[in-house]
Order: structure tokens, then sequence, then C-alpha cells
């Protein structure tokens, strides 16, 4: 390789050289530093992200090389989370703003959201009302508004920082119509449901209650690669045992399902915590194609019963 990046193919190089020697974490964007690094290539050059193998070749100007220098600089050298540097981030086939106010979207509810959770509820009956708790940049609630067409989703998030930029990307993606965004710790500012209701479903009670919230342990925080330090605490300290968001979802979640109701939970390493904690209510681990199987479905007969 030259000793100075003449095209874009010298600097995917000479990317994949500097997060290998600086020890850049991934895994908010892409999992390998070839992907990552090709994508800030071609974000950086305004060039299309489904570009043919021929633009390699592609010879840089002075200025585009002083662009991308410092793009890696500031992604392989101080750390920036690849997200920040072009705010945004992908969802399936669904673009995000983001910035510092949010976590990076990253969920295996993009995987199971199209088949594997509605196989969790009646068959053949329209999905009503749904509810994204812990919305962060209000990705999941976009999601499931795609999914469930006929629904309404509530996006219910704590920090109003991160509430702005879901609002934004409700916006962006025309669903204000449908997505109601709630400041509120979990369902505490939600009014809750009518105590006394006809016979029969509630308007008022969810279909699915789903969250990808908090679940880091407290302890583990400081041990996180810079990156992952650079997102919004909030977002991911889950308290002591990583459990607290996680216990008062599953409390509150009690009443304001449908009877037909579900709770899916994404908890990343905390499987066998939660079913050490959670061992009355028989989680069910939906499978995932890497093999981690992090998320949990929880029905409301379930919730129902348990004395937590």
């Amino acid at each position: 390789m030259p000793a100075k990046p003449t095209t874009v193919g010298d600097w995917l190089k000479k990317g994949e050289q500097l997060y290998a020697r600086r020890k850049v974490a991934l895994g908010q964007v892409a999992a390998t530093a070839h992907d990552e690094a090709l994508y800030l290539l071609l974000h950086t050059l305004r060039l299309p992200l489904d570009s043919k193998a021929s633009v390699l070749r592609r010879k840089l100007t002075a200025l585009e090389n002083t662009q991308l220098a410092d793009v890696f600089r500031r992604r392989t050298a101080d750390h920036v989370p690849a997200a920040y540097l072009t705010r945004e981030a992908f969802l399936g086939a669904y673009r995000f703003y983001v910035d510092e106010r949010v976590i990076i979207p990253r969920s295996y509810f993009v995987e199971l959201l199209p088949e594997q959770i509605p196989q969790w509820l009646p068959s053949g009956q329209p999905v009503k009302r749904v509810v994204d708790v812990c919305t962060g940049s209000g990705c999941l609630a976009v999601l499931l508004a795609h999914r469930f067409p006929a629904a309404k989703v509530d996006a219910i998030e704590l920090s109003p920082a991160a509430l702005a930029v879901a609002n934004f990307n409700v916006a962006r993606h025309c669903l204000a119509a449908r997505i109601k965004l709630w400041h509120s710790d979990v369902f505490d500012a939600v009014p809750p449901p009518p105590r006394r209701r006809r016979t029969g479903p509630c308007g008022c009670l969810y279909d699915l209650i789903l969250a990808n919230p908090p679940y880091v342990p407290t302890r583990e925080m400081r041990g996180l690669p810079a990156e992952f330090k650079a997102e919004p605490k909030v977002a991911l300290d889950g308290g002591q045992d990583g459990l607290a968001i996680i216990r008062k979802i599953l409390t509150q979640a009690r009443d304001r399902l449908q009877p037909h109701g579900i709770v899916a939970l994404e908890v990343g390493g905390l499987r066998a915590a939660m079913t050490l904690a959670f061992a009355e209510l028989d989680l069910h681990w939906l499978h995932t194609e890497d093999g981690e199987d992090c998320v949990c479905v929880v029905p409301a007969s379930q919730l129902r019963k348990w004395r937590g």
C-alpha cells in the first residue's frame, strides 16, 4: 500500500490497519473493521452505500484525502463511535438520525419482529396497541409501527434529550399520527387503564409491550470500551445487577396487558440472571441467527400469577 493513500481501496486497507492497531471497539454499527471502515469511506465521500467493488479503484482528491484522514483520526484515535460521526444508524431497511443524546440503534428485534414475536399473538386478530419502553432514538417504535400497521404505538423515554431525537425520527418517518411519545420513567407518567372496564378487550391495554432497556450492571460500566462509554449512561446502566429497569417493566406490565398480550425484552448477557431472578415466570427465549438468544417473551397469563 502506498505511504499516502490515493484510492478508496488504499484507505480501506489503511482503515483496517488503524482499527487493529488502536484496538477500536466494534458492534455499534458493524461487526467487522472492514465493514465499518467501508461504510465511513462511502458516507464521507457521499457515495452510495451499495456501490460496486469498482469504487475501490476510485482516485481521491487532496481534499477528500484530508476529509478521510480527519474521519479516521476521530474514529480510531479519539474512539468516537461511527454513528456519531455520520449522524445516522440503520435497523434493517430503516435509517435513523442519531447523535450523542441517544444510544446507537442496535437490536435483535429487527430480526425477531417480522415473524417470531407475532407468533405469540392471536392468529388472525389485529394488533391494536403496542408500546416501546425506553425508546431512545425511537427506532423500535418506528419498526413496531411498520410491522403492525393497524396499531397505535406508544414510545416511552425518561431522557428529555433522547425524546427530542425520537420526536425527530418519528416525524422523519411520517408516523407522528400513529406514534405517541411519553416522557416517563417506564409507565410512571403514562395514564393507567381504567379500573373498571366493560367485558372484553380494553383499548387502553397493550397487545405487546416491547423493551430494549438498560441492562449493564453498574459494576461493569467502567470496563466498557471508550466507544460505549460515549453513549448516554442512562441508556446502559441497569443498576447493581442490571435488572432494575427490567423488574420495573415486568411489575408495571401486569396491569397494562390484554389477556392475550405479551412482554418482549432484550437483555444482553443477562439470560442466566433473568432465569434465576424470575424463575416463576417460565421465560421463553427466542432463537437468533447468531445464537445469542437474549430476547425473552413473557405472556400476560404468566405475569398475572407472578408474585414478584
